[in-house]
């Protein structure tokens, strides 16, 4: 048997759920039915704040008020959003092929930044804390791009790569959190569980992080 559950994850993604296990959290998936979309003159910052924000209000709202979810109603809710960002530019999951290798051009030979928010949700309110990490590709070639895009990796990923996978060949440099970089970053997730009264590793988190 599994153990119970301590929180809800509002992700279907394999590897928010696949961090969390590492934390040894156990938790329950609940996927986020939201439009992921950028604000007319919105930051950068601010919108993967309100997305991860909005992904934990969403899933809380929907436990409280249906029966199918009221064996986890009052659980912490954890929500996330990740965002890679070029230039100016903010690149989320391809839409196809040629969005992929447009993506991965514009990564190619340079550095970018992958924005992640963690928000959890309770019955005390809303807390977020953001990561930023800077990562640098080599250089690329177009027919290794169109070979990364055969191997089905690209297709769910923001920035259209997956550091944890087959796209770590093209990582020449990384500075900040590498799990951040893959969708969850697990300093400030500790810290806001601790502050949601979820120890990791049978401690107490240091909570003044999640103070900010």
């Amino acid at each position: 048997m599994s153990p119970e559950a301590r929180i809800v994850l509002a992700s279907a993604s394999a590897r928010r759920s696949a961090l969390l296990t590492q934390l040894q959290v156990p938790h329950r998936v609940w996927p986020a039915q939201i439009e992921e979309a950028r604000l007319a003159a919105e930051a950068i910052e601010q919108c993967v704040q309100r997305l991860a924000q909005h992904k934990a209000q969403a899933v809380w709202d929907a436990l409280q008020a249906g029966a199918a979810g009221a064996a986890l109603a009052g659980l912490p809710v954890l929500g996330a959003d990740t965002i890679v960002v070029v230039g100016d530019q903010m690149l989320g999951k391809p839409r196809d092929r040629d969005d992929a290798l447009r993506m991965l051009g514009l990564l190619s030979g340079r550095e970018h930044q992958v924005v992640s928010a963690v928000a959890v949700r309770t019955a005390a309110g809303s807390r977020v804390l953001l990561s930023r990490s800077g990562v640098r590709f080599r250089p690329l070639e177009r027919a290794e791009c169109e070979a990364y895009w055969d191997s089905g990796e690209p297709l769910d990923k923001a920035g259209g790569y997956a550091v944890q996978g087959l796209g770590a060949i093209f990582v020449q440099r990384l500075h900040g959190s590498y799990s951040g970089v893959m969708g969850l970053p697990l300093f400030e997730t500790a810290a806001l569980l601790a502050g949601a009264g979820i120890a990791v590793l049978g401690g107490r988190q240091r909570s003044d992080a999640a103070r900010g």
